[in-house]
């Protein structure tokens, strides 16, 4: 079963966290359900603000979003990716490099 992350990029509107990468979530499963958690994130990540007034929603890519969120004080973006895992030196099922 594939294993993938939910990933959360800081790229504006808060400079104390301008190069933070969060883990929103993992998934064991298949592509739709990886790309629904996804979805879930785009749509109800909000971080720190507060009283949401504006989401608006930018695909850059089926696995990446730029979501712009509007609070009562302030504006931020966040880079809301997938990831999916292709290498574990664990593994019996995934290659140990990437290639």
């Amino acid at each position: 079963m594939t294993q993938w992350i939910v990933l959360a990029s800081v790229v504006g509107g808060n400079p104390s966290k301008d190069f933070e990468l969060r883990t929103l979530g993992e998934v064991k499963g298949s592509p739709e359900d990886a790309q629904n958690a996804l979805l879930e994130a785009v749509n109800n990540y909000a971080d720190d603000v507060w009283k949401v007034t504006r989401r608006q929603v930018f695909k850059c890519s089926d696995s990446s979003y730029l979501v712009r969120v509007e609070g009562r004080v302030a504006k931020y973006e966040y880079l809301i990716q997938l990831a999916e895992q292709v290498a574990d030196t664990e593994s019996a099922e995934l290659p140990d490099t990437v290639e």
